[in-house]
């Protein structure tokens, strides 16, 4: 369902026109109340009347997470303080919190960007939503909350953990809607399974998973342990929260919703701009916010954009799935590897289970040593040592062939590695970089 086709199917020069007298104004705004990019933008010489197409935005500032903490709480407030009716910030688990100051504005916005999101996921009045997004602070169980209301749908605002809990209700309230992080979700279907509950006949049918990189491999598990159809949903704290982009019934590339927020691709090294359908780093601006708006932010996610005209009627530009970001890259005897590549390939292979450990230590000489910790279904444990050991080679060879490194493959028993309710933990770094 296309929940705004005013904005969501738009014709292209039209939006551009919007996009370029939103840019204004946002510039305009910022330039008069915000210091930090008056400082920014008198240094590149560059003002509201320099912009003659959205395109001219290569002429402005980028923005990185480094200066949202270093002018936390309130440096980057463009609004009156008494304008303000809600905050939501990151963790601050590696240094000052992001933090997200909205107007009355900035959430009807929220709401509405969340509401396509969940409609395009198949999400209408007659849902019962399981929101297992964590409440607080955290943006997410706030912003699927918004989405779900703003289509007349039922609510379960339950946040995250207490698995057992989640299970019973899902159960005996008919929930029809999963909204989680994807490795809770198939956390949560571990558990039903070994509490014997047969998640294919009830009722849920569709979920919006995000917060974190997942594989298309990821998505077919989930899928097929639950019967559902698995969307895939993007956002960010800093931005506004989920709601940026999502999946539509297609669920090939996601939809941004760049009548709110502009996106680019760029190159992370140069920060130049990269050629439509290249691979680089995603950097958006916020058209529209009031509170805490955001000029080319730098999200360190990676990505490309997708042209080609989708099946489903909108005209918004759609961005892959995320191939992970340039903090969380591992660089292993000087090959750039990703976490979800690694996802990616041994979800491809029968007999593990969906979990896994990635840890790095320094060997001899310096070199990278990769262990690969994998969990492996229960009958394996129980069989004959050589179809493990066939299995391990299996694993090894796969990982060489996908990633051009060896990676030495520890099976262990299935729960084993530790699971979480919210973002799971892939990575376990020993080098001392």
């Amino acid at each position: 369902m296309i929940y705004n086709p005013a904005y969501e199917c738009m014709e292209k020069t039209a939006r551009a026109k919007l996009q370029l007298a939103n840019l204004k104004n946002l510039v305009e705004t910022l330039y008069a109340h915000v210091p930090f990019y008056r400082k920014k933008m008198d240094e590149l010489k560059v003002k509201a009347s320099d912009l003659h197409s959205i395109t001219d935005i290569e002429k402005l500032p980028f923005t990185t997470k480094d200066d949202l903490r270093e002018l936390y709480p309130h440096g980057l407030l463009a609004c009156p303080k008494d304008r303000v009716v809600e905050v939501h910030m990151s963790s601050g688990t590696t240094g000052k919190p992001v933090v997200d100051e909205y107007t009355q504005k900035d959430i009807d916005i929220w709401r509405e960007s969340m509401a396509r999101t969940m409609a395009a996921g198949g999400c209408t009045r007659d849902d019962i939503v399981q929101n297992c997004y964590g409440y607080g602070l955290f943006t997410g169980g706030a912003g699927a909350h918004y989405g779900a209301l703003t289509l007349g749908a039922e609510v379960l605002p339950m946040s995250s953990g207490n698995t057992a809990r989640q299970l019973m209700v899902m159960e005996d309230f008919g929930s029809t809607m999963l909204t989680c992080t994807p490795s809770y979700a198939l956390y949560m279907a571990e558990e039903a399974s070994a509490a014997g509950i047969d998640l294919q006949k009830l009722p849920i049918c569709k979920g919006c998973f995000g917060a974190e990189p997942w594989s298309e491999n990821m998505r077919k598990e989930i899928e097929t342990r639950y019967g559902m159809k698995a969307y895939d949903i993007y956002g960010l704290t800093e931005i506004i929260g989920p709601g940026v982009a999502f999946e539509c019934e297609a669920q090939n590339g996601l939809h941004i919703n760049e009548d709110i927020f502009y996106p680019e691709i760029i190159e992370p090294e140069t920060g130049k701009a990269q050629k439509r359908g290249e691979k680089g780093e995603l950097v958006f601006t916020t058209l529209t916010k009031e509170g805490t708006p955001l000029l080319r932010y730098r999200t360190r996610d990676i990505t490309y954009f997708m042209d080609d005209e989708c099946n489903c009627g909108r005209t918004t530009i759609r961005m892959h799935r995320l191939f992970g970001r340039t903090d969380d890259m591992l660089i292993i005897r000087g090959v750039n590897v990703f976490p979800s590549q690694i996802e990616h390939a041994l979800f491809a292979i029968e007999g593990t289970e969906p979990a896994y450990l990635i840890v790095i230590n320094r060997g001899e000489k310096q070199l990278d040593e990769v262990e690969l910790h994998v969990e492996v279904k229960q009958e394996f444990f129980s069989d004959e040592t050589r179809k493990l050991e066939e299995l391990r080679n299996r694993i090894e060879g796969e990982m060489k062939s996908k990633l051009q490194i060896g990676l030495k493959v520890k099976l262990v028993e299935p729960k084993s590695i530790e699971r979480s309710i919210g973002k799971a933990k892939r990575v376990v770094d020993n080098r001392k970089l």
